[in-house]
């Protein structure tokens, strides 16, 4: 097993669901390669993972955290990526610079399909993986059932590297696949070799044989082999795991328990001889390789001591301290291990390392020494789907909350924020309620900016039902000197819903005088701002038909206030409604949810447009509907509790629509007792 390999590096993500135990397999792995001289635990928060404050109040990653270790002359360096589905544009960014990955779940059936969203990912970026069955103290069911779960949620064929040796619910040791030696583990030690189990036997050789001609469906001198019935020598299976892991076309399987070290020293075996080096990596992403630096950001974090830090793949070249990177001289290179930062004087090819002080560039950004250096591709950003509006708690602390919301995005690109025309709030959208809840800690901790919070107010618009004719204004005021006049008659109309605001005229002789007509629509267009409803009115048509002016006292003040008399008056007769907008939401589920969905969102007054398999996902599904934008903002929270958590959707803007009557009359009730209405 212990096959000689060159001197080296691997970079490797460690990744999968919430609670499989990634940040514990990364602290076994630290310390089984000497990286620390003892483990820390995610409940006692001094694990070298999950370093964040944010991460350790919840137990759980919130943020990628890069590690540094030795083993066999291979330098490793493993990137801890957060398992909750609301943290998942970390993972991807992530990913983009990893030559392998290790798929952390547990051996629970029905936790199985959390897997899926991560699975094709690695796939359709052809990411080499690996599979680690962590928690295998806990298994509730057999291992070639664990397997054939695990199969319907991949796309590549999952391949038994190891056959895992049970007594009862305990893991004992494993079969190696390969080598077909068996090994029992101890505490804090390796594992030593045993007997083969003889009860095993007819179980792992069925496992052993599928293995095989899995691995000779890429490798024709491996299946004349089998059909002859040679046994295939270690090393050409060694070569083929090699092979076709590194392609992306199949996926070994481990088996273990991270906490007791169980299993670890077996799957960095396996990394170091059949996980693909950095020079695979490189050729396989880069069309041209040459020895212009050439390095992409993975992260970025603004430390409280260094500011900021940008954590990079270097993908070709050399990277050297106060090299310029895309016309910014950059700080210092150092290799990080949770917090730590060790300095070194030069990255090469292959590594991955933080850099100071890469200002103006962010996460996912290609950073060169050639400005025409080729984009590195970067993985695609999420869709918010979950908003708070937010105020600072001091008034003061305005004038600073633009300035740090900028760097909390530079730091999670999965935020953005906007300030709402209609509402004017100011809105945070991110993946979910925890998501948004972390952004809220770091702008308190890191920026001194303590938030209040409410649900964003729903942008409701009105307009009217009917027309009404000949609707007279007039305005005149007397207050010395000048006077003010301004008399109009204006005809408004409803319009087809979607139509905005039309204003014309019809004047004859003069009535109005052609210099005043612009006040005239000015007065319309402010009173339109601020329906009879309290809110901002469309789908409005206003004709000025008639008029009278006074030579000295008129103005176009004072026809923009006669037009606006007449507003109120002819609007409040034009028996005034109020409209919602309605969302095209796009939901995406497996197909054994899709009836919850379909219920979920007709329960959430949606109108469904209809479903069909998804496209490229087999096995899921994808639902068409309309949806009231009132009924969104808790709609993820619900979608992901009906669908273990995988289930997403695409939303966009569609179209206005009346409220139904009670509703509206509820809502306008709320808003006035809020103030809002008028």
């Amino acid at each position: 097993m212990n096959e000689k390999v060159k001197s080296g590096s691997r970079n490797v993500a460690i990744v999968g669901p919430y609670l499989s135990g990634k940040t514990t397999l990364l602290e076994s792995l630290l310390f089984v390669t000497g990286a620390i001289s003892r483990k820390g635990n995610v409940k006692d928060g001094n694990t070298v993972g999950d370093s964040a404050n944010e991460a350790r109040d919840r137990r759980m990653s919130v943020e990628v955290s890069a590690a540094n270790t030795e083993y066999e002359n291979t330098r490793f360096t493993f990137i801890d990526c957060p398992g909750s589905i609301e943290f998942a544009q970390e993972t991807y960014n992530a990913l983009m610079g990893v030559d392998a990955a290790i798929v952390v779940c547990e051996p629970i059936k029905d936790r199985v399909l959390t897997l899926a969203p991560l699975f094709k990912f690695l796939d359709d970026w052809e990411i080499p993986h690996i599979v680690f069955v962590n928690k295998m103290d806990r298994a509730n069911i057999h291992v070639l059932e664990t397997l054939h779960a695990l199969k319907a949620v991949s796309s590549r064929p999952l391949v038994l590297h190891q056959f895992p040796i049970m007594q009862g619910e305990q893991l004992t040791g494993f079969i190696d696949m390969v080598s077909e030696q068996a090994y029992q583990y101890h505490a804090g030690s390796p594992a030593d070799s045993i007997p083969f189990p003889e009860h095993l036997k007819a179980e792992e050789h069925i496992a052993r044989a599928e293995m095989l001609e899995a691995l000779a469906n890429f490798d024709d001198h491996l299946l004349e082999e089998i059909l002859e019935d040679i046994e295939p020598s270690q090393e050409e299976i060694i070569k083929d795991l090699k092979l076709e892991l590194g392609a992306d076309l199949v996926v070994p399987v481990f088996f273990g328990v991270a906490e007791q070290d169980f299993g670890v020293r077996p799957l960095l075996e396996a990394l170091l001889r059949e996980a693909p080096e950095p020079e695979t990596t490189m050729e396989r992403r880069l069309e041209k390789i040459s020895d212009t630096p050439l390095a992409q950001v993975l992260k970025t974090f603004y430390t409280p001591q260094g500011g900021k830090v940008s954590l990079v793949r270097v993908w070709q070249g050399t990277l050297t301290d106060g090299i310029v990177l895309n016309g910014v001289r950059t700080g210092g290179l150092y290799r990080l291990t949770g917090q730590q930062q060790q300095q070194v004087n030069q990255a090469v090819a292959g590594e991955i390392v933080a850099i100071s002080r890469l200002e103006g560039i962010k996460t996912g950004d290609t950073i060169s020494t050639d400005s025409q250096m080729m984009e590195l591709p970067k993985a695609k950003q999420l869709e918010p789907v979950f908003a708070l509006a937010i105020t600072p708690e001091k008034r003061n602390d305005e004038v600073k909350l633009s300035s740090a919301i900028t760097k909390l995005l530079e730091e999670d690109p999965a935020l953005t924020w906007e300030q709402h025309g209609d509402t004017h709030e100011v809105i945070l959208w991110g993946q979910g309620e925890i998501h948004l809840q972390v952004a809220l800690d770091r702008l308190r901790r890191k920026y001194n900016l303590p938030m209040s919070t409410h649900l964003p107010q729903v942008p409701y618009k009105e307009t009217i039902r009917k027309p009404v004719n000949s609707v007279h204004g007039r305005y005149k005021h007397q207050s010395g000197g000048h006077g003010q006049f301004g008399d109009v008659y204006l005809d408004i109309q409803p319009l087809p819903r979607g139509e905005g605001f039309n204003f014309n005229e019809k004047i004859v002789g003069g009535v109005v005088p052609r210099q005043y007509i612009p006040g005239v629509e000015m007065g319309v267009r402010e009173f339109l701002t601020h329906g009879p409803l309290g809110f901002p009115m469309v789908d409005v048509a206003v004709t000025l038909t008639n008029g009278s002016y006074h030579s000295v006292d008129s103005s176009e003040q004072a026809f923009k206030q006669a037009a606006r008399l007449a507003m109120q008056t002819g609007v409040t007769q034009a028996q005034p409604t109020l409209l919602e907008p309605i969302l095209k939401v796009d939901v995406n589920s497996p197909s054994e949810f899709t009836s919850k969905v379909l219920q979920l969102l007709t329960g959430r007054r949606g109108q469904i447009l209809g479903y069909e398999g998804r496209h490229d996902w087999p096995g899921w599904d994808n639902v068409s509907a309309y949806l009231p934008q009132a009924e969104m903002q808790n709609f993820i929270v619900e979608l992901r509790s009906l669908t273990l958590g995988v289930g997403s959707f695409h939303w966009e803007q569609d179209h206005l629509q009346e409220v139904p009557e009670k509703l509206a009359e509820r809502i306008l009730t709320t808003n006035g007792s809020n103030g809002n209405g008028k």
